[in-house]
């Protein structure tokens, strides 16, 4: 890693390719889930608050910042549904890591790639702690961007090995299988989000739209099942009817952000959720039983971010995939920035060559 104090090293999105290639999809994938779950384990330590978003007609740009004390961390990022149809990505990101105490960043990287990466890890992390045992058939509905990484991490992390895919767009589902081919995975096509979750023991629900929408209906969810509700994740934008809410013990990253932003938006304040964290930390229980219906409400949390952009950190000093990025002014005599600015301007000395005669 770089020691010029005014050199920060970047994750361009080519390296970041290069990088989890390098390490594997499903070990990054399962490296990442621990590191998230280490973190998770030392809630307390971190500050905590919801995203600051500004929204719009078009979509929401987001920041979200934490700290445990050390290491600072935030992402930006976007949701634009409506991009897809101009080419672009509905979600872009990019994220810092720095350090408490001088307050100088450590890394800056893309996070379009790796945000796509801790959501499927967060998302298999809950379900190894709420999903019924022995799990082995999930269904996806809503094939886009998401879909692959979710199914790479609970295949790795959970053991499923049995997929049904749907989509409204069945280009996307297509897509999909095809970019599945070969790791593993018995994978079908379903006409329906009601054929997709037949015998399903997790249900992901992961559509793009930003609207209050009913992808998935109560007749639709039997006893025993795990949900992993991704794509509701900002106000007014939510994938389940309310009464399957009613009948799910519902699990939450930080209930604050959650109630503006997730399903239970759909519920009163005071309806009863349980952090997430609570159960990795054994403070809380996950699955009881057999019949029982459990909901990871998932909207991503900046804690999540900060265990990938330490994951991210840690690789690096093994693979040298980064670029130098000379991001921060660092003048020979630190109050002096302006004469720094004096001195650029000044040409550079002469060079001779040759021998003098």
């Amino acid at each position: 890693m770089p020691e010029k104090l005014n050199i920060v090293p970047f994750v361009s999105v080519d390296n970041m390719m290069k990088l989890v290639l390098t390490i594997g999809v499903e070990r990054f994938l399962t490296d990442l889930a621990g590191y998230i779950e280490e973190d998770f384990g030392r809630w307390e330590l971190f500050d905590k608050t919801p995203r600051v978003a500004s929204h719009s007609v078009d979509g929401v740009i987001e920041l979200m910042p934490t700290s445990d004390g050390e290491t600072y961390g935030f992402k930006y990022v976007n949701g634009h549904p409506k991009n897809t149809r101009s080419g672009r990505q509905t979600v872009t990101a990019f994220g810092v890591l720095a350090d408490v105490g001088s307050g100088y960043p450590m890394l800056l990287t893309e996070m379009t790639i790796l945000t796509a990466l801790r959501t499927a890890a967060m998302s298999a992390v809950a379900a190894k702690h709420l999903a019924p045992k022995g799990v082995r058939t999930m269904a996806i509905i809503g094939n886009g961007a998401q879909s692959e990484f979710q199914a790479i991490a609970f295949k790795a992390i959970v053991g499923v090995d049995r997929l049904r895919l749907y989509d409204v767009d069945p280009a996307a589902t297509r897509r999909c299988a095809k970019n599945l081919a070969g790791i593993g995975l018995d994978i079908a096509a379903c006409a329906s989000s009601q054929e997709a979750v037949e015998g399903a023991d997790i249900i992901t629900t992961v559509t793009a739209d930003k609207q209050c929408a009913t992808i998935l209906t109560d007749n639709m969810v039997g006893p025993g099942v795990h949900i992993n509700a991704v794509g509701g994740d900002c106000p007014g934008k939510t994938e389940l009817h309310r009464d399957i809410l009613l009948r799910s013990d519902i699990f939450v990253e930080y209930a604050p952000q959650t109630r503006i932003e997730g399903e239970i938006q759909q519920l009163a304040p005071e309806h009863l959720v349980v952090e997430l964290w609570q159960v990795i930390a054994g403070n809380a229980p996950g699955r009881r039983d057999e019949r029982q219906i459990t909901l990871f409400d998932s909207v991503g949390f900046a804690i999540e971010d900060f265990s990938a952009l330490r994951y991210v950190r840690d690789r690096l000093k093994d693979t040298g995939l980064y670029e130098e990025l000379d991001l921060l002014a660092d003048p020979d005599e630190p109050r002096d920035l302006y004469g720094m600015i004096l001195r650029a301007a000044q040409p550079a000395p002469v060079r001779l060559s040759g021998a003098l005669g």
